[in-house]
């Protein structure tokens, strides 16, 4: 790890400063750069950058910048400034293309659940852009249905954790055998095993919708960040590009 390199430093920067306006300007910062539904009235295509600088508090910021500290500088070291960059903002791209993809498989399913009932699409978009559903539409589809459809078009995403994930993935294959400690269990873990592991929880808790690692996280978007940031991997790999550096 050693000395702050230069893009983690800014990258610090620009979060905490994120951090900041959001504690003093609240609802409007979490509606201007939030990841939105792309069919929610608040969303705009550059928030696609602008959710991973933003934050639902203190412990999260907290974890993710202590993980981008930690994890990122020894690629930053290895890479360059410049690939590392490209590497944290295609994990975080291709992070919130899998969320909003499961998102609109979601919105669809409770979608064409309700207009099968009889309702019709611009009818149902209009009582959910209010802000407001019927309590008769858990008569029509499944609780688990109803939820992740109204969840999928009114939850914004915040965080830094799917390119987070991405790095994390990165990390590990660069540095399999770095031993790691978990807070609540103070046994070091290689890489290769302790990352595959958190993935996988990840993993058991989006299909499952069984969190295991509390309420409001979008498991999809770590699972979408890890699955880009293996992929980029296994392309330099297979190209002898890992060992290239962009300055």
């Amino acid at each position: 790890m050693g000395r702050l390199t230069e893009a983690i430093k800014h990258l610090l920067i620009i979060n905490i400063l994120f951090f900041v306006a959001t504690s003093m300007y609240g609802d409007q910062m979490y509606q201007w750069f939030s990841l939105w539904f792309p069919k929610n009235e608040h969303f705009e295509i550059y928030q696609i950058i602008t959710h991973m600088f933003m934050h639902g508090g203190f412990t999260h910021i907290a974890f993710n910048m202590y993980a981008l500290w930690a994890f990122g500088t020894p690629l930053e070291q290895l890479w360059g400034r410049n690939k590392f960059l490209f590497f944290y903002f295609s994990a975080g791209l291709g992070s919130a293309l899998i969320h909003t993809g499961v998102n609109y498989y979601y919105f669809s399913e409770g979608m064409q659940a309700l207009v099968n009932s009889g309702m019709t699409e611009a009818n149902v978009m209009e009582i959910i852009s209010s802000g407001q559903y019927s309590p008769d539409w858990y008569n029509i589809a499944s609780k688990s249905t109803i939820d992740n459809f109204l969840s999928a078009y009114s939850t914004p995403a915040v965080g830094a954790s799917g390119a987070i994930y991405g790095v994390l993935v990165a990390f590990g294959m660069m540095f399999p055998n770095s031993e790691l400690f978990l807070i609540f269990l103070p046994i070091p873990i290689k890489a290769k095993y302790f990352i595959p592991v958190l993935i996988g929880l990840d993993l058991f808790s989006g299909v499952t919708g069984y969190s295991l690692f509390g309420q409001g996280i979008a498991h999809f978007a770590h699972i979408g960040g890890a699955l880009f940031g293996f992929l980029m991997m296994w392309y330099w790999k297979k190209n002898q590009f890992n060992n290239n550096r962009w300055n």
